[in-house]
């Protein structure tokens, strides 16, 4: 019979039980643990405010240079075609700016891409930059702050001080950055170098501001001298002009041609190179003074190359013993080691000269007295100050115009088929291909993405992942053979978009379009 009081103990007892159970399953967990607030933080500051008031100042003055100068610093990308690309056409000197060990040969590719900084200096969007950074480019891509890209001209470009000018069309007023006096830079002033080193538009690598001193002056690598060398001869490697600024200031692959800035915000040299074993930062950066690049760029925007002046002399630095031998006040100068003939100088100097100035400022070294005349004009007269048999005096030169100008290298044409252009190859459909492809009637007919190109136009918007669809339109073009691409991809001009349309699923008739904007 059942019996209601002893059902009730029953499930009384069961609970018991479970509780007990799940009492001890939690403490041994820790579950049942002693329990602590939450420590309490200390958030008063250990240093009174006044105490690091002149760092938070130097901190907040970093913050309000980047905030006015990053606007105008942009970010530089470049294509090679495969002529360009070769080591040939990237100097060894700069091929750790594009991930190319020296010595060793890139296999070849079509749009080779790589890339820098730079910064804008006019409105209208004129831009500095290195000349290595777009050298044999058929392609330059500049990205602004707002991540639009224009397609920019290479205005003019000069190898001997690996200052460049490109020019982009934005249709807009553009923030520009104002130059300083690199002459007034003075050793252990801060600088901040800036640059612009990622690639693609979805980079998180977008601007880096670093800071530092001027660590020296005056600095000569020998990375053009050889580089000119190399490339034109022993008669062009003095018009090399190596003058550099250094720095601890943070520079590395990418910075090139971006701005080093006073603590005014003003230019005060491009970031050009580093000396490092490894390709990345060692600690010394070197950049090209403002001055020298400001006369360069003056030169490629009203010419498109740069007329250099010259004295017509063969150059040395003054050492100790030089010195002591021509009586000079001090181990400074450039002693004339011969005179070239008929040029500006024969007749007024003399081999054993030693040029202590030029026009009232003294000229201690080989690349400063390069450098001053470089921010002169062919026609200009200087007034040099010499020691001439161990006493100074004044002479007056006309300087001439140096025969550079045929040597230097031009920008790359352009590849000749639009295809080539936007980085793909495409190819008839088979009767093979149809059938892998599970293609039959009017889908059997028409051309397939055959390849694209690592870096090139194509690339960078994605179309390597159809390889092997069928393209059935570019715009409104019906494809049904290799002359319709080639005949609508040649009706786009440069800078306008093409549409290509391609056929992922015959049996759905799923499709996809990418929109590609077409180089140069």
């Amino acid at each position: 019979m059942y019996d209601p009081l002893k059902a009730k103990t029953k499930v009384v007892l069961y609970i018991a039980v479970a509780f007990l159970f799940g009492l001890g399953m939690a403490s041994g967990l820790g579950w049942t643990a002693e329990s602590y607030a939450a420590p309490g933080i200390d958030e008063s500051p250990q240093v009174s405010a006044a105490a690091v008031q002149p760092a938070r100042d130097l901190s907040d003055a970093f913050v309000n240079l980047a905030d006015v100068v990053t606007p105008a610093v942009v970010r530089i990308e470049t294509r090679r075609p495969v002529r360009a690309a070769s080591r040939q056409q990237v100097p060894d000197a700069f091929r750790r700016f594009f991930d190319i060990p020296e010595g060793r040969e890139e296999a070849p590719q079509q749009g080779q891409i790589s890339g820098g900084s730079g910064f804008i200096f006019s409105e209208d969007g004129f831009i500095l930059t290195n000349n290595h950074v777009v050298e044999g480019a058929d392609e330059v891509r500049v990205y602004l702050p707002d991540r639009r890209y224009f397609l920019a001209e290479v205005v003019g470009a000069d190898p001997y001080t690996d200052v460049a000018v490109v020019k982009i069309d934005a249709g807009e007023t553009l923030p520009a950055m104002s130059f300083g006096d690199s002459d007034d830079l003075r050793v252990g002033e801060w600088v901040l170098a800036i640059g612009n080193p990622g690639f693609g538009a979805s980079t998180q690598l977008d601007y880096t501001v670093t800071a530092g001193i001027v660590s020296a002056r005056g600095r000569g690598l020998q990375l053009l001298q050889r580089d000119v060398f190399n490339r034109f001869g022993s008669d062009y490697a003095g018009f090399a002009i190596e003058d550099f600024i250094q720095t601890d200031a943070v520079i590395n692959p990418g910075n090139s041609g971006g701005p080093m800035v006073n603590l005014e915000g003003q230019v005060v040299g491009i970031n050009s190179a580093i000396a490092s074993s490894t390709g990345y930062y060692q600690g010394y950066g070197f950049a090209i003074p403002i001055n020298l690049a400001r006369r360069i760029m003056e030169d490629l925007v009203e010419y498109g190359s740069v007329r250099r002046p010259l004295i017509g002399v063969q150059i040395d630095d003054i050492e100790a013993e030089d010195a002591e031998v021509y009586n000079l006040p001090k181990v400074s100068g450039v002693l004339i080691q011969g005179i070239t003939a008929d040029g500006p100088a024969e007749g007024v100097l003399q081999d054993e000269d030693v040029i202590v100035a030029l026009d009232g400022e003294p000229v201690g070294y080989v690349a400063e007295l390069q450098a001053k005349i470089a921010e002169r004009h062919p026609g200009d007269r200087v007034e040099l100050t010499i020691y001439r048999d161990g006493s100074p005096r004044t002479v007056t030169i006309r300087l001439d115009e140096a025969p550079i100008n045929d040597r230097t290298p031009a920008v790359a044409e352009a590849a000749v088929l639009a295809e080539d252009r936007l980085g793909m190859s495409v190819e008839p459909i088979t009767p093979e291909v149809a059938g892998q492809l599970g293609l039959s009637g009017d889908d059997a007919e028409g051309v397939i993405i055959a390849n694209v190109a690592r870096g090139s136009a194509a690339a960078r918007r994605n179309l390597d992942q159809f390889v092997g669809a069928k393209l059935t339109r570019v715009n409104d073009t019906p494809i049904r053979s290799l002359d319709d691409v080639r005949r609508a991809l040649g009706e786009v001009a440069a800078g306008e978009i093409v549409s290509l349309h391609v056929l992922l699923d015959p049996e759905t008739g799923d499709t996809r379009v990418v929109n590609i904007r077409m180089p140069r």
